[in-house]
């Protein structure tokens, strides 16, 4: 088995290989590795390529809730308890390779292999240190500090190893979605970032180094007078004035 090495257990080995209770395959970009509603019955390990996870509310809409990378865990929620529903969608942005693991084989080598279990509690750890940062990045930073974020980490920034500057390419209402704001509002950031020099956006984005200053230092040259005009829109300010005048209509009657 090439999973053992010298009579012990090799995680690299089995996550690269297939065998009893895992298989390889591929998916070109946009097809599913599963869909919401579908029986959770296996996870899957990508070996290459982007993906993401959707999920898709009772009234149709639809938000993309994480990006997922080379080295991540997707479907994990079918080894909890009994077997049930899938909870998102995992959908290939490019063309992916993955390991899918059927649900038994994967409870049976979590429980007799130290160092995989390890490696998977190391992953799910990361998992949900990411998943607070996305919420704390959600409710406490703008919308274009978010969307710096989001870039970066498609970026791998901060992983080891030089960071893929060139990341895949994604609409822009995908980016709406992941920051919770407007598709035109991405426009308008992802030019600032381009005339700034953060990015070079042409069919695909790269993202450069520089990019850091926004989500660690807020240094966006000119950002308070640039924040003022995104907010003073020709309609904004149009219902500032109607509400000066109303306020001066007020005090003239009080007076009279």
């Amino acid at each position: 088995m090439p999973e053992l090495e010298n009579g012990k257990f090799d995680a690299a080995a089995f996550l690269a290989s297939a065998g009893l209770g895992r298989r390889i395959i591929r998916l070109k970009a946009k097809r599913d590795f599963f869909s919401q509603g579908n029986q959770a019955d296996s996870v899957f390990y990508l070996q290459k390529g982007r993906a993401k996870l959707t999920v898709i509310s009772k009234n149709g809409k639809e938000a993309t809730i994480t990006l997922l990378n080379a080295g991540d865990f997707v479907g994990e929620e079918s080894i909890a308890g009994v077997v049930g529903l899938r909870l998102a969608t995992a959908t290939a942005i490019t063309a992916c390779t993955a390991l899918k693991i059927e649900r038994a084989e994967m409870i049976r080598v979590m429980h007799e292999e130290h160092a995989f279990s390890d490696l998977f509690v190391k992953f799910l750890l990361a998992r949900n240190m990411r998943t607070q940062a996305d919420l704390v990045d959600q409710l406490f930073n703008s919308s274009e500090k978010r969307l710096a974020r989001i870039l970066l980490l498609m970026a791998e920034f901060g992983k080891p190893g030089a960071p893929e500057t060139l990341i895949p390419k994604i609409t822009q209402e995908t980016l709406a979605e992941m920051i919770g704001t407007t598709r035109s509002r991405v426009s308008f950031f992802m030019n600032r970032f381009r005339k700034l020099g953060f990015i070079e956006y042409n069919g695909r984005i790269q993202v450069h180094k520089s990019l850091l200053n926004v989500v660690l230092h807020d240094q966006l040259p000119e950002h308070n007078a640039i924040s003022a005009s995104i907010l003073d829109t020709p309609q904004n300010e149009s219902r500032k004035a109607k509400r000066g005048t109303a306020r001066v209509s007020k005090i003239e009657q009080k007076e009279n």
